[in-house]
């Protein structure tokens, strides 16, 4: 089966059809490449902002408030655009904004035939939490999209926390998707490090869509650095370094690779480690942990 991590520019936009445009252009690029599933980044609805009026713009808050505006037409269009494509597409997050006026970052996994389910992020990054305002959600799934793909979600910091994709995997993942946004090369490859990290820990495949490129007119996503990349378990049958695909570094562009999920099954019953399976081995979360002074 084939996938496609898109590694998506954040542009200062003419209009709402225009960035339709851009998006049914990048998911018809993802399809005429073969591929099922097309992963987008965190906040890639965020270069929307371009488009609101200029007291809206003017400081994070407003901005945040003003996009509410249009989430009912973001949704529809990643509706529509992933129906025109034949894709499973999972959609750039967006910052929803909730009764109690809290806002989370949500996204949605649509299917082919415009079904979706929403998926939250459970870990709040530093400007997440004291600069935007941008609570916890709790929304999350493995989603079965048939042939053997069963995903699960985790966006961007969530990634660094082991037990949340562990989690999704107890419950029957077998690829993750990490939709990520970040705004310096360490983030970039904090995430990236993460990504293959929990491939390793869990014998699964994931999928890294970053956004990409510089927005100075933008107060959040003005600085946007990534790859695409598609990492699997360093074992049998695998890349040695688990790298099963990699785009260049802040290059847009729409990153289709093969997966072979059969694969996966082999390593975990029979790899060089046995890592998916020995989670379940009680010492490395169990005992006491003793701390020891040594030296005078």
């Amino acid at each position: 089966m084939k996938v496609a991590a898109w590694a998506y520019p954040i542009e200062q936009l003419a209009s709402f059809d225009a960035w339709c445009a851009k998006l049914g252009a990048g998911l018809a690029e993802a399809a005429a490449g073969g591929a099922r599933l097309c992963v987008l980044p965190e906040y890639a609805s965020m270069e929307l902002t371009s488009l609101l009026a200029a007291e809206d713009q003017a400081t994070l808050a407003t901005q945040l408030v003003a996009l509410q505006r249009l989430l009912p037409a973001y949704d529809r269009a990643c509706r529509e655009t992933a129906m025109a494509a034949g894709l499973t597409v999972v959609a750039g997050s967006f910052p929803v904004q909730q009764a109690d006026r809290s806002f989370r970052n949500r996204l949605l996994v649509i299917a082919p035939d415009g079904t979706s389910a929403p998926i939250e992020k459970l870990q709040m990054t530093r400007f997440e939490r004291e600069l935007w305002g941008i609570s916890p959600g709790d929304a999350q799934a493995v989603l079965d999209l048939g042939d053997g793909l069963r995903l699960g979600v985790a966006i961007c910091y969530d990634a660094e926390f082991p037990l949340i994709a562990r989690r999704l995997v107890a419950a029957g993942a077998n690829v993750l998707a990490v939709p990520s946004c970040t705004d310096a090369l360490a983030g970039y490859h904090r995430v990236r490090i993460a990504a293959q990290a929990r491939a390793l820990e869990n014998q699964c495949y994931v999928i890294q869509a970053p956004t990409v490129g510089l927005a100075p007119w933008s107060i959040a996503v003005d600085e946007n650095v990534g790859a695409a990349g598609v990492f699997a378990p360093s074992d049998r049958g695998f890349p040695a370094d688990g790298v099963v695909a990699l785009g260049a570094l802040d290059r847009p562009e729409v990153l289709v690779t093969e997966l072979d999920l059969a694969r996966l099954d082999d390593v975990r019953a029979d790899g060089q480690v046995l890592g998916h399976r020995d989670w379940d081995q009680p010492r490395h979360l169990g005992g006491e942990v003793a701390r020891v002074r040594l030296g005078r």
